[in-house]
This record gives structure tokens, C-alpha cells and sequence, in this order.
């Protein structure tokens, strides 16, 4: 299991733009992806209702973990999306 812990940056977090963008990179590999909230409950990463539902402010951290091969690039990504400004 590979773990990756964001500070997100974006404009309002995860609920706005960048939430399409996180799930459909996301949903590209055959790996379970999961997000939450720093200390909350984890959620399926490759649902866009999901992933919005988190409703992830500018600053808060969120944790995403992934599990399979190429786990690790795929977290790359994905942190990559959420912490962009």
C-alpha cells in the first residue's frame, strides 16, 4: 500500500475544478485508489461524487493511498492535481 499525504492548494480544494481532473487520473490505472480527509474516513478516489463529497478546503491535507503496480506514479499524479494553485 503506497500513502501519500497532500496539502491542497487549489482555489477550494478538491470540490471544484481540480476534482474531475483527480478522478479521471484516477480511474485510469487498475488500482484501488482511495481519498480522505487528514484523520477521516477513506473514499473511493475513482468516484467523481465521492471525491466531491469530501469537500476539501484550500490548506486541509488529504490522504491518498493506492495499492497495485504503479501505485507509486499514479500518487505522484494525483498529488501532483491536488496540491497545483
Amino acid at each position: 500500500m503506497a500513502e501519500r499525504k497532500v496539502t491542497v492548494e487549489a482555489e477550494v480544494g478538491l470540490h471544484a475544478r481540480p476534482a474531475a481532473t483527480f478522478v479521471q487520473a484516477a480511474a485510469k490505472a487498475d488500482i484501488d485508489v482511495t481519498v480522505a480527509r487528514q484523520g477521516g474516513q477513506p473514499v473511493n478516489a475513482k468516484s467523481i461524487l465521492m471525491v466531491m463529497g469530501l469537500d476539501v478546503r484550500q490548506g486541509e491535507t488529504i490522504v491518498i493511498r493506492a495499492e497495485g503496480e504503479g501505485a507509486e506514479e499514479l500518487l505522484d499524479e494525483l498529488a501532483a492535481i491536488a496540491s497545483a494553485p
